[in-house]
């Protein structure tokens, strides 16, 4: 006896099926991981924005108990386990002494002043630009709040007053 054609036909997907679904799955695979990227290099350059941040409010500390800022000729001065900052727990101790886009912080100290630099995303340096922290301020290039230098917009978002009559 010999099997039912249409029998037979229903067993099984065609390879035109199987190249569609295929293709979806490489669309969706591929808008996901471009997805993925995007918000892992947004995850990065808000931990450089933190790091840098932990450092200067340490040094704002110090600064505060001891009416000076400590002298410091480099980053890695400032966040060796011997440093004044992790010996007074200013600052938590084993922090790296390079961004997540593996590049080394820069940054100085001295008396009066201090100065906090971190290059930012090498591969989008439009959207994740240098930031440098000094006292009293910050200045980047934010790409999760679409502003720009100290914080004012970018010149392609719109300002949004939400007291202007309409």
């Amino acid at each position: 006896m010999t099997p039912n054609p249409a029998r037979r036909r229903d067993r099984g997907f065609s390879l035109l099926e199987l190249l569609v679904a295929m293709m979806i799955i490489a669309v969706l695979g591929t808008l996901g991981f471009s997805q993925y990227k995007k918000h892992s290099a947004q995850a990065r350059y808000l931990k450089a924005q933190d790091d840098l941040k932990i450092v200067a409010e340490g040094l704002d500390q110090y600064y505060l108990k001891h009416g000076r800022f400590p002298d410091f000729g480099s980053f890695d001065a400032m966040i060796d386990g011997n440093s004044t900052l992790v010996k007074e727990s200013l600052i938590k101790p084993g922090m790296s002494a390079q961004d997540p886009f593996g590049q080394p912080y820069e940054g100085k100290s001295t008396r009066i002043t201090y100065e906090l630099k971190c290059a930012g995303d090498p591969g989008n340096p439009e959207d994740a630009g240098a930031i440098v922290r000094t006292p009293g301020q910050m200045t980047n290039s934010s790409p999760v709040s679409g502003q720009g230098p100290g914080g004012a917009p970018k010149a392609d978002t719109p300002v949004v007053d939400a007291g202007a009559p309409k």
